[in-house]
């Protein structure tokens, strides 16, 4: 009596659990770009000047000036990736003008130091450029402390003699502190307005501040990828319409649908008591992914779906397989509980292995795919962790607590005649 009560406490609190967690699960998950609709691009990445190479580091500063940009031009929460050494790929759902995303993203960064030089009319602009990004060091910006122990940003130029006439103009200007002043711009946005104090001939500077730490880096890491010599090229690119992608989700969704009700009602007229357990498992197995799915970050896109799916195929082989041997051990003549305990033996290590194998073949996808191949090995992996949590430990547990219960008496609800026993 203990064993059902146990049973049916389990089965009505994972069904609570998964009804009133599930639409907000569902709410939260983030889709992919060719499920809600946007911009793909993937670039090349090439040195500006004769005999420069690309960098890792060049490459990923260069990857954040792109969702900076992204940022700026009317996307939403861009996916912006490095591949390989000299690429690139950048996705931004929610795109309205696509052609002009795409030509200020593949732009360079334009870095520049300004002064005022006393012809505008408006004292807030700055529009006699000074330095440029090719004036600066490759990541010569870097983050150093005053003595209070505030972070401030410390450059290096390649020219000691240009910075030096800069500064000395600036710092001799008695027209007031602002004209001193060179402000920092990245593309037109203005970044910082440090005053120059005095003439600096060394080819470095120190840019002080109210800065916080995070500050100092946004400041830092802008001046290093506005100092990168790189030009982007743009080798492909796709436009999903978000119509398109709502078309898309419902259909994948709807054949998903119709593909797990066909599995459940297999399961449950052909293996009865144990098929109804691996039905309820398998529901637990889809509940639990979109728990694993929000918590984790996971963007689920269209191969993601099929992985998903394909992932409900999995989980109903490990069940069939458990199911076969105990039906096996009970025609051989044995009782029900020594035939539960013997198929579950015996069918655990090649569930295992078939299992484990397909989680190196995804591993290997991850590790060596690119975009949609990496997104379908995710979840894959994400499938088989998931599937051996629920189709094999929890649907044995519920089963051995049923045999342990004496609920299952007869052979018969396990999928097994009287007149099959002893047959073999």
């Amino acid at each position: 009596m203990k064993r059902i009560i146990t049973f049916i406490a389990v089965v009505v609190i994972t069904i609570g659990v998964m009804a009133g967690t599930s639409p907000w699960l569902i709410s939260k998950i983030e889709l992919g770009l060719d499920l809600k609709g946007g911009l793909e691009i993937l670039y090349q990445a090439t040195p500006l000047e004769n005999g420069a190479k690309v960098t890792k580091e060049s490459l990923t500063q260069t990857a954040l000036s792109l969702e900076k940009r992204s940022n700026t031009l009317g996307g939403t929460e861009p996916e912006v990736t490095t591949e390989g050494t000299d690429r690139i790929r950048i996705k931004i759902p929610g795109v309205a003008n696509s052609e002009e995303v795409r030509k200020k993203l593949s732009e360079p960064a334009t870095l520049t130091f300004r002064s005022k030089d006393g012809t505008e009319t408006d004292a807030n602009q700055y529009n006699k450029i000074e330095l440029i990004g090719s004036d600066f060091a490759e990541n010569g910006a870097s983050i150093t402390y005053d003595q209070l122990n505030n972070p401030q940003i410390s450059i290096k130029l390649k020219s000691k003699d240009k910075f030096a006439e800069v500064t000395k103009r600036l710092s001799a200007n008695a027209s007031g502190s602002a004209e001193r002043k060179l402000a920092i711009f990245l593309d037109d946005q203005l970044l910082s307005a440090p005053e120059v104090q005095q003439e600096l001939d060394q080819g470095t500077a120190v840019i002080t501040g109210s800065y916080t730490l995070d500050e100092a880096k946004d400041l830092r890491d802008t001046i290093n990828l506005g100092a990168l010599p790189l030009k982007l090229t743009e080798k492909y690119s796709q436009v999903v319409d978000a119509t398109l992608g709502k078309l898309s989700l419902h259909q994948t969704l709807l054949a998903g649908t119709i593909a797990s009700v066909v599995i459940l009602l297999f399961m449950m007229i052909i293996y009865h008591l144990p098929g109804v357990i691996a039905s309820f498992t398998l529901i637990s197995y889809v509940w639990l992914m979109l728990l694993v799915f929000h918590f984790a970050g996971v963007t689920l896109t269209l191969p993601g779906i099929a992985a998903f799916v394909l992932g409900i195929g999995m989980a109903v082989d490990a069940n069939i397989i458990t199911d076969e041997r105990i039906k096996e051990e009970l025609r051989s003549g044995k009782s029900i509980m020594s035939a539960v305990k013997a198929g579950n033996k015996v069918s655990f290590r090649t569930v295992m292995d078939a299992h484990v194998t397909t989680f190196i073949a995804g591993a290997v996808m991850y590790w060596m795919g690119t975009g949609s191949v990496r997104g379908f090995a995710l979840v894959l992996m994400i499938d088989i962790v998931v599937s051996i949590i629920t189709n094999i430990f929890f649907s044995r547990y519920l089963l051995v607590l049923l045999v342990k219960g004496n609920v299952i008496k007869k052979p018969g609800l396990l999928g097994v005649k009287e007149s099959e026993i002893g047959a073999l």
